[in-house]
C-alpha cells in the first residue's frame, strides 16, 4: 500500500514538473536562478550557453549592471517581494534595454526573469517625443485650438491663440460650455457639425461665425476630429479667423462685378444710341449691384424742374418716375447740394439738417438712406444718378460710391452722344434727300456706262474684224509681190549668167505708163510690220476673251522634262537667230505636273521671244526647274540688260507702252497673257533683276495630285 502511494505521488509529482517545465518553455523570456552572492545556479535560455553555470554576475556582466543586479536581489531576499530593476547592454545588435523581475524562490536564491524592452522602451520614448511635441504644437499654434467633451461641448483645454482671439482668459472657459459662454451664433451650426463628423468622420474648412466675449462676430474656418481621452470622446477643433480675408474677397467679387458693370455700359454706350433703354437697363443693373431698394435717374429740365426719367425699384415702395413738383426753392436746395458736395453721401436721413421741405419728400418716398452723384455735361448740371435704401439706413463702401461716379461719366457721355445723334439724324434726313437725287443720277451714268461698254465691245469686234481682214489682205498681196521678184531675179540671174554687172531686186509698179522700182527691204518691213500688226489684233481679242469669259484650262498630267525637250526643239530657230546659247538643268525625276500643255508652250515662247527681241544677240541662258514649297518651279536666267524695279514690277501688267520702250506693245499683250494662265493655273510669274546674277524670269506650276502617267 504504501509503495502504491509512493508511486502515485511521484507520477503526479513528475506530471507538475512536466506541467511546470511546458510554462518554462512557453514563456519567451529569459530565467536564471542566482544565489545571493550572485551566483549562476541554472538558467533557461536559448542564446546562454551551459558555461554561465557557476560563475559570479561580475564575471558576465559589466561592472555597472552587476552592481544593479545585486542590490536587487539583496532587496528580493531581505523584503520577500517583487523587486524590478531596468539596465543596458552591448550585443551584437547592439545598444539594447532589458527589464529584471527578480522573486524569492529560496532561503538564499532568486528566481530572475528577464525581458528584452528595447522596442517597448523605443515606443515609450517616442509617444514620449510626440506627447511633447503635440504639447508645443498646441500651445505654439498660431491658430485657435481647443478640445471639448464631444457630447455636452465643454472646454477641457485652449491655447493661447484662442485666448487672444475669443478675449476668453483660459480659466473662464475651461469647465464651462460655448453654449454657457454664448460663442454660437447659431447653435445649430454645432449641431449640423456634429452631424457631418458622425457621417464624415473629420470637419475640413468649415466656415462658423462665432462671437467673442467684446460681442463682435466673426467668421472662422473650423476643421475638427474625434479623439479619446481617458475613454472619453473628445472634440479636437483647430480654428482660423478668416473674417478679413472673407471681406477682401468680397470686396474683389464687388470690385469685379462693378469693373464689368461699369464695361458693359461702356459698351451698351458704344453699341446703342437709344438712350431710354441704356439708362434703364443701368438703373435696373445698378440696383442689382448695389441691392438697393431704388434707383434712378432725374434730369434737370429747363423748365425749372426735375424730370425722372429711368427708375428701378422694390415693388413695396413707391415710384419716383410721376414726381414733377415745380417748388422753385426745393429744386434749388437739391442742386446746390448736388454741384456743392458733388458726390452727396446720406447713410441716415434722421441725422442730417435738411429743409423741411426735402425732409418731406424724404418721408413721401420712404427714403431713409441715399447716394447721389451728379451728371455733368462740360460744367452744366444735366441730372443726377441716385440711390435709396428705403427699409433701414445704410453704410455706403467706398466701391459703391466709386461706380456711381463713373456711371455718371458715362452717362454723360451717353446723353451727349444722343443729343449728337438727334442732330445727325436731322442732316441725314437732309442727305438722304440728296442721295436719292445723287442715286438716280449715278443709275442713269452707270446706263450710260453699259452702254458705251456695249458699244465698246461690239467697235472692238468690227474695227478688229476689218483691221484683222485689211492687215492679212495687205499680206497677201505683200508676200505675193516678193515671191514675183524672186522669181523675176532668179530669171534675170540665168539670162545673165556670164554678165558681170547684178541687178539690185526692186520691184516695179507701172502707174499710167511709167513704172516705180521698190526695194525688196521695204517690203520685207512691211510684211514683218503687218506680221507684228496682227499678232498684236490676236493678242487683243484674246484679252478681251478672257476678261469676259475666262481663261478655259485644258489640263492633262505633263511629263515635265519631256515637255521641255519639246519647248526647247521649238525655240532653237530663235536662239540661232539670236546667236544664243541655252544650258538645260532639269533633272529627270522631277515629279509630275497638272497643266494646260498647249498654253503651257506658249507661256515658254513669249518669255524665249522678249528675252531674245530686248536683249543684244549672243545670250548665255539657263533653264531650271525644281520642286520647291510644294509647286514647280521653272526659271529662266540670263545674262542679258538689266531691268530697273519699275520694269519688272509693271512687265506682266496690262498697259501700253512708251514708243521708246525696249519691247513693243504687242510683246507686252503677250506677257499680259502670260501671267493670266499662270494665275488661272494657281501658280505665280515674276521677273527679278541683279546685278551680279543677272535677269531671272520666273513662274511656278502645282504639281500633279496623282504621280502616275
Amino acid at each position: 500500500m504504501k509503495t502504491t502511494n509512493r508511486k502515485f505521488r511521484e507520477e503526479e509529482l513528475h506530471q507538475v514538473e512536466a506541467r511546470y517545465q511546458a510554462i518554462l518553455n512557453a514563456i519567451p523570456d529569459m530565467m536564471f536562478c542566482i544565489s545571493r552572492d550572485g551566483k549562476y545556479l541554472d538558467f533557461k535560455s536559448e542564446c546562454i550557453t551551459q558555461e554561465i553555470v557557476g560563475k559570479n554576475l561580475c564575471d558576465i556582466l559589466p561592472n555597472n549592471v552587476a552592481v544593479i543586479k545585486q542590490e536587487a536581489i539583496a532587496k528580493t531576499l531581505a523584503a520577500n517581494t517583487l523587486q524590478v530593476c531596468e539596465y543596458q547592454l552591448s550585443t551584437p545588435l547592439g545598444m539594447r534595454d532589458y527589464q529584471a523581475r527578480l522573486v524569492k524562490s529560496g532561503e538564499n536564491e532568486v528566481l530572475a526573469i528577464v525581458r528584452d524592452i528595447t522596442e517597448s522602451k523605443q515606443t515609450e520614448i517616442a509617444l514620449q517625443s510626440l506627447a511633447e511635441k503635440f504639447s508645443k504644437a498646441f500651445r505654439c499654434s498660431p491658430d485657435p485650438i481647443i478640445i471639448s467633451t464631444l457630447q455636452e461641448g465643454r472646454y477641457i483645454e485652449v491655447n493661447d491663440s484662442f485666448v487672444q482671439l475669443s478675449g476668453y482668459q483660459a480659466s473662464e472657459v475651461i469647465g464651462r460650455t460655448a453654449f454657457e459662454l454664448d460663442i454660437w451664433v447659431k447653435p445649430s451650426d454645432r449641431t449640423i457639425l456634429l452631424q457631418q463628423l458622425q457621417n464624415q468622420g473629420s470637419i475640413r474648412n468649415q466656415e462658423i461665425r462665432f462671437r467673442k466675449k467684446s460681442g463682435e462676430v466673426i467668421l472662422v474656418q473650423v476643421a475638427a476630429e474625434v479623439i479619446e481621452l481617458d475613454g472619453i470622446p473628445c472634440l479636437l477643433a483647430i480654428s482660423r479667423d478668416i473674417t478679413e480675408r472673407k471681406q477682401t474677397e468680397e470686396l474683389l467679387h464687388l470690385s469685379s462685378q462693378r469693373d464689368r458693370l461699369l464695361a458693359k455700359t461702356l459698351m451698351r454706350i458704344r453699341q446703342s444710341l437709344n438712350l431710354d433703354e441704356i439708362l434703364q437697363n443701368t438703373v435696373t443693373e445698378v440696383r442689382q449691384f448695389l441691392q438697393a431698394d431704388r434707383v434712378f435717374i432725374a434730369l434737370n429740365d429747363s423748365r425749372d424742374l426735375f424730370k425722372m426719367i429711368a427708375e428701378s425699384v422694390d415693388s413695396q415702395y413707391p415710384s419716383v418716375l410721376n414726381w414733377k413738383k415745380q417748388d422753385p426753392t426745393l429744386l434749388q436746395e437739391l442742386r446746390t447740394k448736388l454741384l456743392t458736395d458733388q458726390v452727396r453721401v446720406v447713410e441716415d436721413i434722421t441725422q442730417i439738417a435738411v429743409s423741411p421741405q426735402l425732409a418731406a419728400l424724404y418721408q413721401q418716398f420712404q427714403t431713409k438712406a441715399s447716394l447721389a452723384v451728379p451728371i455733368m455735361l462740360g460744367k452744366e448740371l444735366f441730372g443726377a444718378l441716385i440711390a435709396n435704401s428705403c427699409a433701414k439706413p445704410r453704410h455706403w463702401q467706398k466701391i459703391e460710391i466709386d461706380l456711381l461716379q463713373q456711371l455718371s461719366q458715362q452717362l454723360a457721355i451717353a446723353i451727349e452722344q444722343a443729343q449728337l445723334y438727334q442732330k445727325l439724324e436731322q442732316l441725314n434726313n437732309n442727305l438722304e434727300r440728296q442721295v436719292e437725287e445723287r442715286t438716280a443720277q449715278l443709275q442713269q451714268k452707270m446706263q450710260e456706262l453699259q452702254e458705251i461698254n456695249r458699244v465698246k465691245d461690239v467697235l472692238l469686234h468690227a474695227v478688229s474684224h476689218d483691221l484683222r481682214t485689211t492687215v492679212m489682205g495687205n499680206l497677201m498681196v505683200l508676200k505675193n509681190l516678193l515671191k514675183s521678184s524672186e522669181l523675176a531675179t532668179n530669171e534675170e540671174d540665168a539670162g545673165n549668167m556670164n554678165k558681170t554687172i547684178s541687178v539690185s531686186p526692186c520691184l516695179s509698179f507701172s502707174a499710167s505708163s511709167s513704172s516705180i522700182p521698190i526695194p525688196r527691204s521695204i517690203i520685207d518691213r512691211m510684211i514683218h510690220g503687218n506680221d507684228r500688226q496682227l499678232r498684236m489684233i490676236d493678242s487683243l481679242l484674246e484679252i478681251h476673251s478672257t476678261e469676259v469669259e475666262g481663261i478655259n484650262l485644258n489640263q492633262e498630267i505633263i511629263k515635265f522634262n519631256t515637255f521641255i525637250r519639246e519647248v526647247i526643239k521649238n525655240v532653237e530657230p530663235m536662239l540661232k537667230q539670236n546667236q544664243s546659247q541655252l544650258k538645260t538643268l532639269v533633272a529627270r525625276d522631277l515629279p509630275l505636273i497638272s497643266a494646260d500643255a498647249v498654253k503651257l508652250h506658249k507661256i515658254f515662247v513669249n518669255l524665249f521671244t522678249y528675252i531674245l527681241q530686248s536683249n543684244p544677240p549672243g545670250l548665255d541662258l539657263q533653264l531650271t526647274a525644281k520642286v520647291e514649297a510644294g509647286m514647280m518651279r521653272c526659271s529662266i536666267k540670263f545674262n542679258g540688260t538689266q531691268m530697273s524695279k519699275l520694269e519688272c514690277d509693271r512687265l506682266f501688267e496690262l498697259y501700253v507702252h512708251e514708243p521708246q520702250a525696249r519691247f513693243s506693245t504687242g510683246i507686252g499683250l503677250k506677257m499680259y497673257l502670260s501671267r493670266q494662265i499662270i494665275k488661272a493655273h494657281g501658280g505665280e510669274i515674276g521677273v527679278e533683276s541683279h546685278r551680279k546674277r543677272g535677269v531671272i524670269f520666273w513662274f511656278t506650276l502645282p504639281l500633279a495630285m496623282k504621280q502616275k502617267i
